[in-house]
């Protein structure tokens, strides 16, 4: 028997699926936002279910109302309840493209309130010592170096580090070919110390690892090191240099990068293009971050 047509296989399984392989051929969305939202789904699922409701598609606005108030009583985060309604406003849009139902259930639904945190950034102090943390005489340690100096070069998320590849590198003319969110390419520039250890490694420490293929930084077995091992490294050079760990992150890595750039004058267009971000508006964070770090710095150092 297909393990499709299980009678234990949930009857709104076959729909989610569906809708999985909707959001990746036609919407194009990356594959962590595609799990997320199936996640949070399934868990509707279960309360439409619980709830007494019929199939899953017949779902309406006061049980997803109801839904979001259970996530909000058990503590769940604003940005967790505001993903989880994109996720049900996406499965609605899918629902009426695919003729499974004629109306917007949630066209009303408001999303939950929340006051945007400004994200962490490191100081250019912490970013040198951090940098300079491992141990540059190994293979991994050249590995791991390169990482860094990427990451905070060309402010990528962690899955576009892990997942480099040789033949997205220009090293001579000092750019990569980032394969960024929604399957969307874009050309971002790196530094000449980034460019350097990049370079050393791929001569002197990438072979030594038995990279799998045009993997660039390989982990166990030669395949991409993990974003899990990845984070596990940062925090370990970071220990070393004395910044705490829930101060640090790759994307407060990547965060630092924007920051800096705006704090030495660059345009928002050109901080969005490098970022990949598709609205601008996603950038605009940084002028509140600097902003608020040049507050601090006067409090401190003023005179009066």
């Amino acid at each position: 028997m297909n393990p499709r047509d299980s009678p234990t296989r949930p009857s709104w399984a076959a729909l989610l699926e569906a809708f999985s392989d909707h959001l990746i051929a036609v919407r194009g969305l990356a594959s962590l936002t595609v799990e997320a939202y199936l996640r949070d789904l399934a868990d509707f699922a279960r309360f439409h279910a619980g709830s007494g409701g019929g199939p899953l598609e017949s779902f309406d606005a006061s049980q997803v109302h109801r839904w979001l108030r259970q996530a909000r009583a058990g503590g769940l985060a604003a940005s967790t309840r505001g993903r989880r309604l994109c996720a049900m406003r996406a499965f609605a849009r899918y629902l009426r493209e695919e003729n499974l139902r004629a109306d917007d259930p949630l066209s009303g639904v408001p999303g939950p309130r929340r006051r945007r945190p400004l994200p962490r950034v490191l100081s250019a102090d912490e970013v040198e010592a951090l940098l300079a943390a491992p141990d540059d005489t190994t293979p991994r340690g050249m590995r791991d170096v390169a990482m860094l100096e990427m990451l905070y070069a060309s402010g990528l998320r962690v899955s576009e580090l892990v997942g480099m590849e040789i033949g997205r590198l220009d090293l001579k003319r000092g750019l990569i070919r980032v394969k960024g969110k929604g399957k969307r390419d874009r050309w971002v520039p790196l530094g000449s110390a980034a460019v350097e250890a990049v370079e050393r490694f791929i001569v002197a420490g990438r072979e030594s690892l038995r990279p799998d293929r045009d993997t660039l930084f390989p982990g166990r077995a030669g395949r991409p090191l993990t974003r899990q091992a990845f984070w596990r490294n940062l925090r370990r050079f970071g220990a070393a240099v004395g910044i705490s760990p829930d101060r640090l992150s790759p994307h407060v890595v990547r965060h630092s990068f924007a920051t800096h750039l705006v704090e030495n004058g660059a345009d928002l267009r050109t901080v969005q293009t490098l970022l990949g971000h598709k609205d601008i508006s996603t950038t605009e964070i940084y002028t509140h971050v600097a902003r608020e770090r040049l507050r601090k710095l006067y409090d401190v150092h003023h005179p009066l």
